[in-house]
């Protein structure tokens, strides 16, 4: 839990530290390295939540409380807790990286043996992502030597000047075997940091060498822009490793999420939404600078479904707003195969995809190098729709001039009309499909239903929500006992003194009761000062998982009132919650004399009516008082 990972930090990084770096860190800054964020109003932002699929945005932004909360799955935190979770970092290094961002010098505790804590000792990450800092700077200056001009005359054949070298930060790796592991080691770099960060690796003999050599280099950033490992081409005929070597997996490095050229455009990617998807390093390049600003690569590893979910993130791809994923292929026969493996996960978009095939069947550096910057804008610019490529492609394979291979390509091809997410399309091109084939409607109409009916009816089904479910707001009660707690959360300096004054009592939902009591363990809501600190410890004090999930749900939700509230609308709230507890009270009791023998009976009755008569008084000067305020 994450309270644990506070307790393990307790003696390492100053407490007093921790407050500042959550003070200093903006929320939406960090957030937004990673998830595109539009307005929720009210101050608020939104997003597709980075921790499941979903296709409408239910990922909650609270600048104001430096407080996040998916109302889809139900995580939620501060911008330490969103580091954790997004980058699997540890409280730690989330906080060393956040201290980084803000330029704050973290001071530790000593440990039990009163010496100070070395650098060994800090987040892995942090120094994973410092190795690799140190080896650009290495490679980057080997790329000027006499060794490295075969790198150099690769990138100029390619179109490629010094500066465009300088910009992505291209380097060589020297024809040496340990010469950037002796610089690494001499900068303080431990074997095992090296060789977990894969930049060296143990040779036969036991002591380490460097990964590559001989090759020119490329450094592969994430997100943020923290150089995690390094895509290497072979320059020399004699080498006989890979055309191209990238590093391995490791803590930082994960081919099946990283992107080359994401953290240059992710921006132009959220502002334009569209993504061009090209197949390397060059390529990314090549588009970038012939104004194509929104062009990524994989690393080492063909388009999967978790770089689906980091565009999707980016482009903000939901029902509302339909984002445009086009992809380059080669025409040959490799580049076909790719593209109809793209159509296959073409429904995991919400937006358009498509395809752009240069007519020479160059890629896009090849097509600047040939033809200049325009002719890549263009090729972009002719994209046509994924399916139209994919049906064609499936039609060519077959002999439409007999029957054989009319019905076989119907066969074939129907599926893919099955799969058009969009439905209203289908009917299209099922007549698209049957004039492409030179047959009748019908025939193809009931090929692609049956395709059709081996799938799932109506939309995909929701995710699941990997905590348990909050509360249900079905009651005007529980709508007030929920808007009381978010006063408390999210107002406390304001809501403190009076909500605390209210007897928990007055409290039915048994989450909300959860929560109240959670309130009351951490100190109560009038010695509180708010933010993400407040709202975590309110969680930490929860002992009902519910009510941990609505914490973090109540802290991000905007109050049911316009503008900024005040004093009266603390007091109209407090009263609408005891009102309805009260008259909730008074038909219980009301209920309990109706059943009692007022002869057999009399001093039950008169002390239960007695109490009735008052708690009638009571919800008069409630209802007096709420309605008053509003």
């Amino acid at each position: 839990m994450y309270a644990e990972g506070v307790a393990e930090m307790a003696g390492r990084i100053r407490d007093e530290d921790i407050a500042l770096v959550r003070e200093r860190t903006s929320i939406a800054e960090v957030i937004s390295d990673t998830v595109t964020l539009k307005s929720a109003g009210g101050g608020n932002l939104k997003g597709l939540c980075p921790f499941h699929d979903e296709k409408s945005p239910s990922f909650n932004v609270s600048p104001a409380r430096n407080v996040w909360y998916c109302f889809g799955c139900g995580a939620g935190g501060d911008a330490i807790k969103f580091l954790m979770d997004a980058e699997h970092l540890s409280f730690v290094e989330s906080v060393e990286r956040l201290a980084d961002r803000a330029g704050l010098q973290l001071r530790y505790v000593e440990d039990d043996r009163s010496a100070p804590r070395n650098r060994s000792q800090q987040g892995q990450r942090q120094r994973l992502v410092a190795a690799h800092a140190a080896a650009v700077d290495f490679y980057r200056a080997q790329l000027s030597t006499a060794g490295a001009r075969p790198a150099r005359e690769f990138l100029a054949r390619r179109g490629f000047d010094r500066a465009a070298a300088e910009r992505y930060g291209c380097g060589f790796a020297p024809d040496a075997w340990d010469l950037l592991t002796k610089h690494l080691r001499q900068q303080g770099f431990t074997h095992d940091e090296l060789v977990t960060a894969g930049l060296s690796r143990p040779a036969r003999s036991g002591s380490l060498i460097d990964r590559f050599r001989r090759r020119l280099l490329w450094p592969i950033r994430d997100l943020t822009g923290d150089v995690i490992g390094f895509g290497a081409r072979k320059l020399f005929d004699d080498d006989d490793g890979p055309k191209y070597l990238n590093t391995p997996e490791t803590p930082i490095y994960k081919k099946s999420h990283v992107l080359y050229g994401i953290d240059q455009a992710k921006r132009e990617i959220a502002k334009q939404g569209k993504v061009v998807v090209v197949e390397g390093y060059t390529d990314v390049m090549a588009c970038h600078l012939a104004g194509v600003s929104t062009a990524v690569a994989t690393c080492g590893t063909a388009f999967g479904a978790d770089h689906i979910g980091v565009l999707r993130r980016l482009l903000l791809d939901t029902d509302a707003v339909a984002g445009e994923i086009i992809f380059t292929f080669d025409g040959d026969a490799a580049g076909q195969k790719a593209a109809l493996r793209a159509f296959e996960d073409d429904q995991r978009f919400v937006g358009r995809t498509f395809i752009a095939v240069s007519p020479d069947n160059m890629d896009p550096c090849e097509l600047r190098l040939a033809k200049g910057d325009l002719a890549v804008r263009d090729l972009v610019a002719r994209r046509e729709p994924l399916v139209d490529f994919a049906l064609r492609h499936v039609i060519n394979r077959y002999d439409l001039d007999t029957v054989d291979g009319r019905v076989e390509a119907m066969r074939r091809a129907a599926p893919l009309v099955a799969k058009i997410k969009d439905r209203e399309k289908r009917p299209e091109y099922v007549r698209k499909l049957a004039g492409d084939l030179g047959m009748e409607i019908e025939p193809v109409q009931r090929a692609v239903l049956t395709a059709a009916s081996g799938q799932p009816a109506g939309e995909p089904a929701a995710p699941a929500r990997s905590g348990p479910a909050a509360p249900t707001v079905d009651s005007p009660q529980s709508m007030v006992e929920r808007e009381a707690l978010k006063l408390a959360l999210q107002e406390p300096v304001l809501a403190g003194p009076m909500f605390d004054a209210v007897e928990a009592g007055e409290y039915r939902h048994p989450v909300h009761v959860a929560v109240r009591a959670a309130i009351a363990t951490a100190g109560g809501a009038a010695a509180a000062t708010g933010g993400a600190v407040w709202i975590e410890q309110v969680r930490d004090a929860c002992d009902d998982l519910a009510g941990q999930a609505l914490v973090g749900e109540l802290a991000v939700e905007p109050l049911r009132i316009d503008g900024e509230p005040d004093p009266r609308y603390v007091t109209v709230t407090l009263a609408q919650l005891q009102w309805g507890s009260v008259t909730g009270r008074i038909k219980d009791l009301k209920s309990k004399i109706q059943r009692i023998n007022p002869v057999s009976n009399k001093d039950e009755y008169f002390a239960l009516f007695g109490e009735l008569l008052s708690l009638e008084q009571h919800a008069r000067a409630l209802r007096e008082q709420a309605a008053g305020g509003l």
